[in-house]
This record gives C-alpha cells, sequence and structure tokens, in this order.
C-alpha cells in the first residue's frame, strides 16, 4: 500500500514562499492545480473524492494520525471517470462531512511532493508529502521532511493537526 510522510503548515503567504520553493524545485515549471476535495462519514480513516478543474477525479481513502509534526499515512487512490455522480452516490450512502476547495501549486524536489496551498475560507498552507518509495522507512521520511521544513523556513510552531477540512469545521463552515 502505498505511503508517504507528512507535515502541513500555516505559512504567511504562498507568494512569500513560492520563489524557495521553486529554487529547491527539480522541475522549475511547476504545476498550478484547482482541487474541490468532498469528505464523507466513514467508520475508518478518511474518504474524500477529489474533482480538478479538467473534470477528472480521484477516490482516495487514507489513515493518517490527528498529529503536529510529520507523520505517517498510508492512502488508496483510484481514478474516477464520473465525479459527480460518484459524490451523489457516496453522500447518500454515507452522508456528507464537508468540502475543501484549494488552489494549490506543486513542486517536486526529489521524493517529495511540495504543495503551496490556498485555501477557500482558511488562508495559505505548505504541505509537504515525502512519498516512501524503494524500501524507505518512515524515520527517512521524516528527516527528509524535516530538511525540507529548515530549507524552506517553517518552524514547528507553525506546523498543524488534522486536515483542512478539521480547520474549517472549528470555524463552524457545514458541509456543502
Amino acid at each position: 500500500m502505498p505511503a508517504n510522510v507528512e507535515i502541513k503548515a500555516r505559512i504567511a503567504s504562498v507568494q512569500a514562499l513560492l520563489p524557495l520553493a521553486q529554487a529547491l524545485s527539480d522541475d522549475k515549471h511547476l504545476q498550478r492545480i484547482h482541487q474541490d476535495d468532498t469528505f464523507f462519514a466513514v467508520p475508518r480513516g478518511r474518504l474524500k473524492l477529489r474533482v480538478f478543474s479538467n473534470g477528472a477525479g480521484e477516490l482516495i481513502h487514507y489513515h493518517r494520525p490527528d498529529a503536529a509534526g510529520p507523520k505517517l499515512s498510508d492512502y488508496v487512490l483510484v481514478p474516477v471517470a464520473d465525479p459527480d455522480s460518484l459524490r451523489e452516490a457516496l453522500a447518500r450512502a454515507c452522508g456528507l462531512v464537508g468540502r475543501v476547495r484549494k488552489h494549490r501549486i506543486l513542486a517536486l524536489v526529489g521524493p517529495t511532493r511540495i504543495h503551496l496551498d490556498q485555501v477557500e475560507g482558511l488562508g495559505d498552507f505548505l504541505e509537504l508529502e515525502v512519498t516512501l518509495h524503494n524500501g524507505m522507512s518512515e524515520a527517512e521520511g521524516t528527516a527528509i521532511a524535516h530538511a525540507l521544513m529548515a530549507r524552506l523556513g517553517v518552524a514547528p510552531g507553525q506546523l498543524l493537526q488534522g486536515a483542512y477540512l478539521d480547520l474549517l469545521r472549528a470555524q463552524g463552515a457545514t458541509p456543502a
């Protein structure tokens, strides 16, 4: 099962961090992505349907502790041809928990995906996802995450627990 080590941090500005991320990136052409994530009620882990601006989608189930700092996340990702119909079916079957819309800039640095996110209703954030592949251990992934945090100037006090959905719900946002 695929896994990665993740961190999420609040940042002052995507634009301020963008030059650093681009300088670190293996490919200087960063990807800009609009994502619309719908979360569903499930008994274990989290289940979300992600829809991209081109209409493509993917269903993602994952387990990840709600802790600040680097944490292991294992996941299953399934491409979806008709995300709108699947959203309706899952909402009817499981119940809707909430929705997160964001504009993401993606930079790749070795095994790490740097996400610079502007989340509707929340503000600007950094996510690091260190993909664990070729026998890489969680400790190795954590070390890479810590090193990139330092290079990007992210302090431990900026790290967040949980998901964007949790932050929106804490503000009283309702499912949409």
